[in-house]
């Protein structure tokens, strides 16, 4: 007997949803830092075995849309809902308000098996942990609770393999060698997007976006030329740094996870270029890979 479906997380920005998929999938495949709005795309890890294969969906932030980057990331959350075969609700210690109530009253009004996972337990002693366990219960009568701490890895595996049992039997949707969806040149884009939100504050991560233009793997090297879009000049030349130093630290950053995921020497080629508004022209959203219903 052969299990396979698609377990789509969703939940709150920072509660854990990215670190939880890599380690489901034993790669890092979302990018994590403390700052919301760190997943942008709807990202799928594959995990494989002999006898299942579990396709995680990793998802945006629950936010309220502020312009329409916002509104194509909701469009990814939303989106799980339709694929579903078991469905994850994330969330953290009194974390209890949803950014969205439609997305509440379809959580709490799906027919699919539906596990509320608190996570991050090892920030709070037991009475807080049962106070919160009772809160759920109550609020979502339906959902299979579960706690965890990504983090220090408790109760992953057995969530783990507890989904794994949940899951419809059915052939697999992938290759049995592929763990994700998504082409080279996204986990590029990822890395550096992932350095430059741990390297600058205020608004410049949220400015940015990344496109590589260009990937050519050789036999000892891969030399890749990517842009680093910014909405304004003043963003560039903070982006660029003076004398260059920003853009070298965000560069040498790079290259060393870049060498580091693919195992091989990496030459990369860092440009800043200005996109004025991007994030509320559905033409150059497309084009980066958004507005995708």
């Amino acid at each position: 007997m052969h299990r396979s479906g698609f377990v789509n997380i969703i939940g709150n920005p920072n509660v854990g949803k990215s670190t939880l998929t890599n380690l489901f999938v034993g790669e890092k495949l979302s990018i994590i830092t403390h700052k919301a709005q760190t997943t942008r795309h709807r990202i799928l890890g594959i995990v494989n075995s002999e006898n299942y294969q579990m396709v995680i969906s990793d998802t945006p932030g629950i936010l309220k849309p502020a312009h329409k980057l916002h509104e194509s990331m909701m469009d990814f959350v939303n989106m799980t809902f339709d694929d579903a075969d078991i469905l994850i609700y994330m969330v953290e210690y009194k974390d209890h308000n949803l950014k969205s109530l439609n997305l509440l009253k379809k959580i709490k009004s799906t027919k699919t098996p539906l596990f509320l996972i608190i996570n991050k337990i090892d920030t709070i002693n037991q009475t807080k942990l049962e106070n919160e366990i009772d809160h759920w219960k109550s609020v979502l009568p339906n959902a299979e609770i579960w706690s965890i701490s990504a983090k220090e890895k408790f109760n992953v595996i057995e969530l783990k393999n507890r989904i794994i049992e949940l899951l419809p039997e059915g052939p697999a949707y992938f290759p049995k060698d592929q763990i994700t969806d998504k082409p080279e040149r996204f986990f590029v884009n990822e890395i550096i997007r992932e350095k430059i939100l741990i390297n600058f504050k205020k608004e410049i991560p949220y400015s940015v976006e990344v496109v590589t233009e260009s990937f050519d793997e050789e036999v000892n090297i891969i030399r890749i030329r990517s842009i680093i879009m910014v909405e304004r000049n003043s963003q560039k030349g903070i982006i660029i740094g003076h004398k260059g130093d920003a853009i070298k630290k965000v560069g040498t950053d790079s290259r060393i996870d870049l060498e580091g995921f693919f195992n091989k020497k990496i030459f990369l080629d860092l440009q800043v270029k200005v996109n004025k508004n991007w994030k509320s022209s559905d033409k150059q959203l497309k084009k980066f890979g958004y507005n995708q219903k």
